[in-house]
């Protein structure tokens, strides 16, 4: 049977909510879901984790997934990213911890459930998908990055919350990106 990153989202976040993490899709993956879908080999999955969950969650991910415990725990203390490498197919799940700050949480709490794969799955807002791949193209560049962020207001332009993008985006130093986008799109 194929796997898909969609499936291996599904079986981590699995763990999560047994646990009672609260996570979501993210990254490209999620700008697919929302928006223009392109290939991608990773899943990014955004997680409020917390030291009590470390040991349950890699005791849970082994031996389906190669994922070192001291990483984790470090990701989890500094609010970073980990990764889980699925050992039947190589696929990447990275995991980041959401900051403990209002956006960290504020985006948590606009995550949208959608039916994908048979299943009730969390996916980050397009709102919030928008301001990532603003921030990823500014810190990495990138095409890619500001070409997920245009399909995602390509598809969602009606129903979008500019008032939210706008005030995160000014706190962010993102405004001058932000309108350059909406007037491309």
């Amino acid at each position: 049977m194929l796997v898909s990153e969609i499936d291996l989202a599904i079986d981590v976040g699995k763990y999560l909510d047994a646990l009672g993490v609260r996570w979501h899709i993210g990254g490209s993956v999620a700008s697919s879901i929302l928006g223009v879908p392109r290939t991608t080999v990773d899943i990014d999955l955004v997680a409020d984790l917390r030291d009590r969950h470390v040991t349950p969650l890699v005791a849970a991910l082994l031996p389906a997934y190669y994922v070192d415990e001291a990483t984790v725990r470090w990701a989890v203390s500094t609010r970073r990213s980990f990764n889980a490498i699925h050992e039947a197919t190589a696929i990447k799940v990275d995991v980041f911890c959401a900051k403990d700050e209002p956006l960290g949480r504020e985006k948590l709490d606009r995550r949208i459930i959608l039916e994908l794969h048979g299943n009730r799955v969390p996916v980050a807002s397009a709102e919030n998908i928008i301001l990532e791949k603003l921030v990823w193209y500014r810190e990495a560049g990138g095409s890619e990055q500001w070409g997920d962020a245009r399909g995602v207001v390509q598809v969602r332009r009606e129903s979008l919350d500019l008032t939210y993008l706008r005030r995160h985006a000014a706190t962010l130093g993102l405004d001058e990106a932000l309108e350059r986008l909406l007037g491309e799109s």
